[in-house]
């Protein structure tokens, strides 16, 4: 790996933040905490923006978190004057609730695959307490620029 890891341009926290600023996951209070040479990890309160009728952590929400945190460092490890990456597939398994008021749960998104033509991201979701909540893999495809 070279001294920025994977990326071909290394993200910031605080610019992740201000793209989303106004989408989905900036709505639902999303929070960017840490890029490192492989990974970026980010992380969503258990409240009323992220709960279901039950009081627990929405499956979409994990989703979501999964799918921001995947996409987002996928982008980064491209040169965006000459490709970019959209979604194919996003499976997640929900493995433990998170009851509404019970802080926070964070996402750490990694490559699994990094080719030219797709990637694959595994994102680990734990709560508080680094027990895992939710595991999710997401496909990407690679696609050129038009001129």
């Amino acid at each position: 790996m070279s001294e920025t890891g994977i990326w071909f341009r290394r993200p910031t926290p605080a610019a992740i933040k201000a793209r989303h600023v106004g989408t989905l996951p900036g709505l639902m209070g999303m929070e960017f905490d840490e890029v490192g040479d492989d990974f970026i990890r980010g992380r969503i309160a258990v409240d009323e923006r992220s709960i279901q009728p039950a009081g627990i952590l929405h499956g979409g929400a994990s989703v979501v978190l999964a799918e921001t945190l995947g996409s987002t460092a996928c982008a980064h490890t491209l040169d965006p004057a000459t490709h970019y990456c959209v979604g194919l597939e996003i499976n997640a398994n929900h493995v433990r609730s998170a009851p509404k008021g019970s802080g926070w749960v964070s996402g750490v998104a990694r490559p699994l695959h990094r080719g030219r033509s797709t990637q694959i991201w595994e994102i680990r979701i734990t709560d508080q307490l680094d027990r895992l909540v939710c595991i999710s893999r997401l496909t990407l495809a690679i696609l050129e620029k038009k001129a």
